[in-house]
């Protein structure tokens, strides 16, 4: 061969092949073919293995497949001919046949070698060898063709010299159109096997590279086997020779099948058909739904009449189920009923989705805990009696007597998922034996189909879980800003990854709002990710500072192993104060867009290291900004493109960030619309936008209390009369009552610094009361005899929303009421 063809190269013709042009205008070459047991010992041996070597069927089967193909020595003239030899995955040396034969192939092999026949000459063999998976004892199959016999019939004027080169290769099924033909053709030369054992090999023959005869480097030709079962004018002309010798009391002509042979052999290829032809149907999405109606469908009307499907119930929601097999109690959902019956005549006796368990004396218990198929060649009256029993108030025998019925197991790693009821009609004939065996490797091929489409949609609604999970629904508005927020998979397979958002709410009427991005993705950056998310939360709790918040999680990462970095942008609004202040690790700066005029930029900020680098200082700078300016935050997914500058999404983004919308989700949509227009991105995508709205000083009221008990009297006061100031004195008497009990746990606890009371009117009432104590209060069980523990009993029964935060100072207890509807 050469060396510098490749694996899977396409065919061109040129000047100087008429040999492959020849060759290819028939595309069938005669091959011998045999397989070899796991012993080496010969277990099938065609009639052109007998032709080609000399030994018939009954002197081969069982013997040792070396001593039958003795190589004999080199090819004249051609030294290098083991290097006709072809390794499946790369260009290199293959084994000779003979190390092919004892048992050291684990790779298909081809070459060329002089066998010594029974009494003729050296023979010039081409051969193909491929090594077999599974469960059955053929361990190797090896075809062989005469090369002598392709020179002559290639090209008869050429001498043998424009055809010396031939050599044997492997090509993919997707190179030459006659990958379907082996398919079609090969199983008919192996009778001896059964219909899964040869569709097995001839699937292993194609995924390996079917055979391809090369002349040069530029001409290739596919090998396809020249006889088989004959086509019906053969089998007729044989089948007249054949009376005739017998009329005249003559011997059968040599190597003339019987007539019941021939049947048998296309009764085979029928078979293989089918089930190849129904393979190509199922299987084609990994939905479960259309997976099921696929299975139904691949099998009415060629197989059968009518199919219904039931699977069971566990499978249909997408959970496990118990270890071993099904009983009386178990739920089986009919998921599918295919037939050729009138439009509706199942319909209302046997709807789809309806779900029942079977009792022990039917044939489809019998199926689904032998998990062997069940044959019932007639349903008597008697039978479908028994069978319309355990459909109340509907009676199913006149759909289902007189019919045969054939009920196979959707069987997938030794478990029974469901099975099929196959049915065909009273003038149709019955199921027999060799239907069996095809429903049976039907459904197999069908019950690993369905498996794959199980698990992928459990999968698929794990990660879809565990996503919602750890992504936090944040609410549209927080304490004087609006918020929208969206997430996006990365690829339809992968919809777990490390990209979140997040805000929480801090002392002061402020709110955090958080971007950040593990890298990489999957459950592991998802597992990395919630860790990472729920420690900013607890550290924002806190009321960390940016920087500082952001070292100490980059402390954590490193305690968390050095496998996983990230990066995150941290910003905290303060909406009385119309100031950002924010710290970057690592991440794309965010964009702020201007209410005033409209202008969009992006923030210069310190960048930072990422998550999980360490010893790496962070800073935090402070921006002002204007009620109205909208923040916008994201993840790199959505402006990185492999192969494109980086700067090119940032400038779209910020392009895209200043166009107006209707709403804050169009707006967020437009976004996403403008950098991924054709959803071909492959990284997860967190996008968070804040309308920064703030808080007007007429809507915000303080008071420092001094550290006398009788100053509650005076805070209790001065929210009553705010209140009334503002319109909301239907709040006054609840309010006033929960700042009295909080200010007064302040007082009693507090230290040196004056106790301060703040008033904010949002879209709730906030109050807040802080202190120089960090000790948090707890709700306490107070007996009717105790003096205390009853105040926050009192804030949390009246207030909406209540809580407490350390500060750097001390601690924050805060309480919300919902304002009066105007």
């Amino acid at each position: 061969m050469d060396r510098g063809t490749e694996r899977g190269a396409p065919p061109s013709r040129g000047a100087g092949s008429g040999a492959a042009d020849g060759l290819a205008a028939t595309g069938r070459v005669p091959l011998a073919v045999v397989v070899v047991d796991r012993d080496g010992l010969v277990s099938h041996w065609s009639r052109g293995a007998s032709r080609l070597f000399g030994a018939g069927k009954e002197e081969a089967i069982g013997r040792s497949a070396a001593d039958l193909l003795p190589v004999s020595g080199a090819l004249p003239d051609e030294p290098d001919t083991r290097s006709y030899a072809v390794h499946a995955a790369y260009d290199g040396l293959g084994p000779d046949l003979e190390s092919s034969l004892d048992g050291r192939l684990s790779y298909p092999a081809a070459g060329r070698a002089r066998l010594t026949a029974p009494g003729a000459d050296r023979v010039d063999v081409l051969w193909w060898a491929y090594p077999l998976v599974g469960p059955g004892p053929e361990r190797l199959l090896v075809l062989a063709a005469d090369a002598a016999g392709l020179q002559r019939e290639a090209d008869p004027d050429d001498g043998g010299t424009a055809v010396e080169r031939i050599a044997p290769a492997f090509a993919l099924h997707t190179d030459f159109p006659g990958a379907e033909e082996l398919a079609r053709r090969l199983p008919e030369i192996l009778p001896s096997m059964s219909v899964g054992e040869s569709a097995r090999i001839v699937a292993q023959v194609l995924e390996l590279g079917y055979p391809v005869l090369e002349f040069s480097q530029n001409d290739r030709v596919p090998v396809t086997p020249d006889w088989g079962v004959p086509r019906r004018a053969e089998r007729r002309a044989r089948r007249e020779r054949a009376a005739r010798a017998a009329a005249a009391g003559l011997p059968l002509p040599q190597d003339e099948p019987e007539e019941g042979e021939d049947l048998e052999y296309v009764a085979v290829r029928e078979r293989l058909e089918f089930l190849n032809e129904v393979s190509g149907k199922i299987g084609t999405s990994l939905d479960l739904s259309r997976t099921i109606v696929e299975v139904s469908r691949a099998v009415v009307p060629r197989f059968t009449d009518v199919a219904g499907t039931y699977l069971r119930e566990q499978v249909v929601a997408g959970e496990g189920f118990p270890d071993g097999v099904p009983d009386t109690t178990t739920m089986w959902h009919r998921v599918a009923l295919e037939h050729t019956d009138e439009p509706g005549r199942w319909d209302d006796v046997v709807p789809v989705g309806e779900a029942m368990p079977f009792p022990a004396h039917t044939p489809f218990f019998q199926c689904m805990t032998t998990g062997e198929p069940v044959l019932v060649p007639r349903i008597s009256e008697q039978v479908g009696h028994a069978i319309a029993s355990q459909f109340e108030k509907r009676d199913i025998r006149p759909l289902i007597t007189g019919r045969s019925m054939l009920v196979v197991p959707l069987k997938a790693r030794n478990v029974v998922l469901g099975f099929m009821i196959l049915l065909r009609h009273p003038e149709r004939v019955e199921f027999n034996d060799m239907d069996r065996v095809t429903g049976a490797e039907l459904a197999a091929r069908a019950g690993l189909v369905l498996d794959n489409a199980r698990m992928y949609t459990f999968q698929e609604s794990v990660a879809e879980t565990l996503q919602d999970s750890m992504l936090p629904h944040i609410p549209a508005r927080m304490a004087g800003c609006d918020i929208a927020t969206r997430y996006l998979p990365g690829t339809l397979l992968g919809r777990v990854g490390g990209d979140w958002f997040d805000s929480v709410k801090l002392p002061g009427a402020r709110t955090a709002l958080v971007v950040g991005d593990v890298m990489g993705h999957g459950l592991n950056s998802a597992a990395m990710m919630g860790q990472l998310r729920t420690a900013v939360q607890t550290m924002a709790a806190l009321d960390l500072p940016p920087a500082q918040l952001l070292r100490n999680l980059d402390d954590l990462a490193q305690r968390l192993g050095d496998t996983y970095l990230a990066t995150c942008l941290y910003a905290v609004y303060d909406p009385i104060a119309s100031e950002l202040h924010i710290a970057n690790a690592g991440h794309i700066p965010p964009v702020i867009v201007r209410a005033a005029d409209g202008r969009s930029e992006l923030l210069d900020l310190p960048t930072g290291a990422p998550i999980g680098v360490g010893g790496v200082p962070f800073e935090a700078v402070r921006v002002r900004v204007e009620p109205g300016d909208r923040l916008l935050m994201c993840t790199d997914g959505l402006v990185e493109v492999r192969g494109e500058d980086i700067g090119v999404g940032l400038a779209t983004l910020t392009e895209s960030a200043a166009h107006p919308a209707a709403s804050m989700d169009d707006a967020c949509d437009a976004i996403v619309r403008a950098l991924n227009p054709r959803g071909g991105r492959k990284d997860d995508v967190a996008l968070l936008m804040a309308r920064l709205n703030g808080i007007g000083a007429d809507d915000v009221a303080e008071w420092r209390i001094a550290l006398d008990p009788a100053e509650a009297g005076r805070a209790r006061a001065v929210v009553r009369e705010q209140l009334h100031d503002w319109g909301l004195a239907k709040l006054a008497d609840g309010a006033e009552l929960m700042v009295s009990e909080l200010v007064t746990n302040a007082l009693r606890h507090s230290h040196s610094r004056p106790v301060e009371l703040r008033l904010v009117r949002e879209d709730t009432l906030l109050c807040e009361v802080d202190d120089d104590d960090h000790d948090l209060p707890n709700l306490l069980s107070a007996g009717p005899t105790d003096e205390q523990g009853r105040g926050l009993r009192v804030v949390s029964t009246l207030a909406r929303e209540w809580g407490a935060s350390r500060t750097k100072a001390g601690k924050t207890v805060w309480f919300e009421m919902t304002l009066p509807r105007r």
